[in-house]
């Protein structure tokens, strides 16, 4: 199954699918991916135009999913789809407001984890670049593209910045 495959499943999401029913859909389902994967992936940017031209030839079927330790020095390396290429950077020009907005609702408690932790409250979702080009080598933001600008802006504050983060990984399944 591939991004464009969900289509229609799309449409009934920007109807008012629930995320639970979104979740139980018998070709969502049988990923078995986590769910924060599901949720921040496929059903909050499954019909995305940049990720579509990114990330719609991946076989999703074929990715297995770890929450891992990702260096901080790693994430600062890190790139995201050429579609949205210098968005990261953009973030991290300012990384205060982009924190500062996110205070209410879901983002609640944002700005506590950054003052307190040095981290995110939520991980982000990574793929290892060999599902994006067979030559490819390590990790690639998929989700969490503005968490992750907020790191790198951060560190160049001199900002408190843990030296690890908890990151969903996508790897090719064996």
């Amino acid at each position: 199954m591939q991004l464009g495959d969900l289509e229609g499943l799309m449409v009934r999401r920007r109807a008012g699918l629930g995320l639970g029913d979104f979740l139980a859909v018998p070709m969502i389902a049988p990923l078995r991916w986590p769910d924060d994967v599901v949720e921040q992936w496929l059903y909050d940017h499954g019909d995305n135009g940049s990720f579509q031209r990114d990330y719609g030839h991946i076989d999703l079927a074929g990715i297995l999913w770890s929450l891992e330790a990702v260096t901080a020095a790693e994430l600062s390396e890190m790139p995201t789809g050429a579609s949205d290429d210098g968005c990261i950077e953009e973030y991290a020009a300012d990384p205060d407001h982009w924190v500062a907005v996110r205070q209410f609702g879901i983002h609640e408690g944002v700005a506590r984890h950054w003052a307190e932790l040095g981290t995110w409250k939520r991980p982000p979702v990574l793929l290892d670049r060999r599902l994006v080009t067979p030559a490819g080598t390590g990790l690639q933001v998929v989700e969490g593209r503005t968490r992750v600008g907020v790191l790198r802006g951060r560190r160049r504050q001199g900002s408190l910045v843990a030296a690890q983060h908890q990151a969903w990984v996508g790897r090719p399944r064996p």
